[in-house]
């Protein structure tokens, strides 16, 4: 006969089974100075669930998931361009939910399916970040134009992200197309291309690179820009008139998780007033409404600056257009 003391032992052991942590895996580009603040907060709201992160460019995590197809091993993606969750999506990778409070979303931010396979969060943008002090030291002026950065007083002093690696690199590469027509933006690409030093596998780097004054000039995006400048960095940002690239950051589920339930919690989250004002910190442009409010050193009509891009079309061209930018231009891309 079974003791009480076994059975309540029995009993301890399930409880303590039952009450014990999901862990989630959980793929991502965002900066890794946001990533802690996020987790904090999610972890906080939602007990019993954690996250196990594994960052890197968006490019990269892109491939990684693709790669992993046949055999998943992220349960989410959070903070992967929306670019890239739409090739996750046509390749069938992503399980269909819709958040808690999803309809208080924009829409124009939210997979258009009746039940998304993806959810905004925030929209990052392009912005050129100059170093005045080196470009003083030099004696080049700053540009104020996509156009201008083709001007050969910038040769050998411009950096930029590799589209293939980074999100930023690709929406810049999306919208020159857009903004100047296929031939015409292969042909802007080829006279910047004289001008750039080197590619790089980050979309943050340039700018951290003009910031250190090893380039006078970063092409980049606005978040990494305005926090460098607040921090004290000689750089002006730069909006380039013509228009701005862009994406959104997105959340998505990852087909065949192990971990459903808890995977529905982060996307429960990601959605919430309490996450979008989190991404109210760092972006000027959230998704939802009401939220945002300005951040300083980014133009107050920011999203009007924005290019009208077609994400589906970028999604769906990407892996030609990475096929010919890598044909032109790899030659200048920094070691991987």
């Amino acid at each position: 006969m079974i003791s009480k003391s076994l059975l309540a032992l029995g009993f301890a052991a399930v409880s303590a089974a039952a009450l014990a942590d999901s862990t989630i895996t959980v793929y991502t580009a965002l900066e890794a100075d946001q990533i802690k603040a996020y987790q904090e907060k999610f972890e906080q709201e939602t007990p019993g669930v954690k996250i196990k992160w594994v960052r890197d460019s968006t490019g990269i995590i892109t491939a990684k998931l693709l790669a992993e197809k046949a055999n998943p091993q992220a349960d989410v993606v959070m903070g992967l361009a929306a670019s890239s969750l739409l090739v996750l999506e046509k390749e069938g990778m992503l399980q269909p939910y819709a958040p808690k409070g999803v309809e208080k979303l924009t829409k124009s931010y939210v997979d258009g399916a009746a039940t998304p396979s993806w959810v905004g969060m925030d929209v990052w943008g392009a912005t050129v970040c100059f170093n005045t002090a080196e470009a003083a030291k030099q004696g080049i002026k700053k540009p104020e134009s996509w156009k201008d950065l083709l001007k050969p007083e910038y040769k050998g002093k411009i950096v930029m992200p590799n589209p293939a690696s980074s999100g930023t690199g690709y929406f810049d590469v999306s919208a020159w197309l857009t903004l100047f027509g296929e031939k015409g933006g292969w042909d802007y690409m080829d006279k910047l291309h004289e001008n750039i030093a080197q590619y790089v596998h980050s979309g943050s780097k340039p700018c951290k690179q003009a910031a250190a004054g090893e380039f006078p000039i970063g092409i980049s995006f606005e978040y990494r820009g305005a926090s460098l400048k607040k921090d004290g960095a000689p750089i002006d940002l730069v909006f380039p008139k013509e228009g701005l690239g862009w994406d959104l950051e997105a959340t998505g589920i990852v087909k065949g998780t192990k971990n459903l339930d808890a995977a529905k919690k982060l996307a429960d989250w990601s959605a919430s007033k309490s996450a979008n004002e989190l991404y109210e910190k760092n972006f000027a442009i959230v998704a939802m409404p009401g939220i945002a409010k300005p951040i300083p050193n980014i133009p107050a009509n920011y999203e009007q600056l924005l290019v009208k891009q077609d994400l589906k079309w970028a999604a769906n061209n990407r892996d030609k257009i990475l096929a010919e930018w890598t044909k032109r231009y790899d030659s200048k891309s920094a070691p991987k």
